[in-house]
């Protein structure tokens, strides 16, 4: 008989935990897997894969705009958001079913159940008994983060409640300045929204480099995104005709809709992992090493709810490492190193690497390339929009520490990108290769000279 119910157990039907349950089940464990909402977690539910589809929806209107400039008469075009919103609830459903389809597949039984540890080898499942497990992985991600301590904090909306919006508001004010809160505005912006971007700090996008932080900003100032720097809340006030943001820096602003996007949360309430000796760290996240184990012998965590690098691809790979370590005999960690990212802002970003202030922290000395420029399609039509492409590169050894993108196709830039700075590649080598003519990609191997900002020394 066997001593456990399950070889594995995993807390979370998100990306992380859904590979990582799937793997170990191909080996021939026994897996159970609890899931309180539906199967595919925050990226495919409530995250990622529907925000992408209303950056898509929303970037339309500028399509029609351009095309205008190429020749094209163009219609009156109306856009029917709950037309949008049923295709979109469809296509999440398919995806959310492929996922339950390959688990089960797979032979992970599957329980639609809020989870809770009872000790370090049993699982409480609300409504459902409990089941016990040899090994426990926790991957249950992140849930916004919203201040609830000022008036009126019971009128703001987040990114989960933006999905579902029954209408299409009017006037929207996004407040945050991460890469949510962002993409947000552009996608309400883009869709016709009279949208304003307000946040507390002194430039978007924190953590990005400042050369990206302040393009983008002028790019989205120029799609009609109204951005309000400096600014808090005080409270927030239901009127006849709206909610009145009450504002420490910017005085009063009526909207319809009060989005935050103030940062996200590992979601571990409720889990009972003290009651399992689980320990956090001093975010909040569950203290793990670099295996994904955390302090308890039988129980891992992986994605969000560790707080390493909150993405999507993050969460499969640190999935997939635990799953070749436990159950494939194969001790694999995943290294966060050179990991690379996108914002589907409007224009999008990509990025690899350092930053220009932290390559200068860590490796003193760089040289910086650097271009803007109108991309060949926007410059036929006289259009106003530029990219950006800046080049970080360690003095001495030519080794490139980072690699930024603004601009269209960005994302899709900077993946292939990421190969070569994962590589190691030096600036001549990267010199070496041969432009793809005409194309703004182009731009990241013909910049040969050094950029000297207005007004230094050369």
């Amino acid at each position: 008989m066997a001593k456990y119910d399950y070889d594995l157990f995993v807390i979370g039907a998100g990306s992380g935990g859904v590979r990582a349950g799937r793997l170990a089940a191909l080996s021939g464990a026994k897996v159970g897997m609890a899931e309180e909402h539906r199967v595919g977690g925050t990226c495919v539910i409530r995250g990622c894969v529907p925000k992408k589809f209303m950056v898509y929806a929303s970037e339309f209107a500028n399509q029609a705009q351009v095309a205008e400039g190429y020749g094209w008469s163009v219609g009156e075009a109306q856009f029917d958001w709950k037309r949008f919103l049923e295709a979109k609830d469809r296509e999440i459903a398919r995806l959310s079913g492929i996922y339950v389809t390959n688990l089960s597949n797979a032979g992970v039984e599957i329980v639609h159940a809020k989870a809770r540890l009872k000790d370090a080898h049993t699982v409480e499942l609300v409504g459902k008994g409990e089941v016990t497990a040899d090994k426990i992985l926790i991957a249950t991600g992140g849930r916004p983060w919203t201040p609830t301590e000022f008036a009126g904090a019971e009128h703001i909306i987040t990114s989960e409640e933006a999905f579902h919006l029954p209408e299409l508001p009017k006037r929207i004010m996004v407040a945050g300045g991460g890469y949510i809160a962002v993409e947000f505005a552009g996608i309400f912006a883009g869709l016709g929204v009279d949208t304003t971007l307000v946040y507390r700090g002194p430039n978007i996008l924190r953590g990005f480099d400042d050369d990206i932080r302040s393009h983008v900003t002028e790019e989205m100032k120029k799609r009609g995104v109204k951005i309000m720097l400096g600014c808090q809340h005080q409270s927030i006030e239901k009127t006849a005709t709206g909610l009145v943001s009450h504002m420490d820096g910017c005085g009063d602003i009526e909207t319809d809709v009060v989005m935050f996007a103030t940062g996200r949360k590992p979601y571990v309430e409720g889990l009972g992992l003290e009651t399992a000796g689980v320990t956090l760290n001093e975010a909040g996240a569950i203290a793990v090493d670099k295996f994904s184990k955390t302090n308890v012998d039988n129980i891992w965590a992986v994605g969000d709810v560790t707080d390493r690098i909150n993405l999507t691809p993050v969460a499969i790979r640190e999935g997939a490492a635990f799953a070749q370590t436990e159950f494939y005999n194969n001790p694999t960690s995943f290294d966060h190193d050179m990991v690379a990212s996108a914002v589907f802002s409007q224009p999008p970003v990509g990025s690899v690497g350092l930053s220009e202030a932290d390559a200068r922290h860590l490796h003193g000395k760089v040289d910086i390339y650097l271009s803007r420029f109108r991309p060949m399609k926007t410059t036929f039509y006289g259009g106003d929009e530029r990219c950006m492409i800046k080049l970080v590169v360690e003095a001495g050894t030519d080794k490139i520490l980072g690699c930024h993108v603004v601009g269209p196709d960005s994302p899709e830039i900077i993946q292939m990108a990421a190969i070569a700075l994962k590589m190691g590649v030096t600036k001549p080598q990267w010199d070496s290769t041969c432009a793809v003519h005409p194309t703004l990609a182009e731009e990241l191997v013909t910049m040969r000279d050094k950029y000297v900002p207005q007004g230094a020394a050369a």
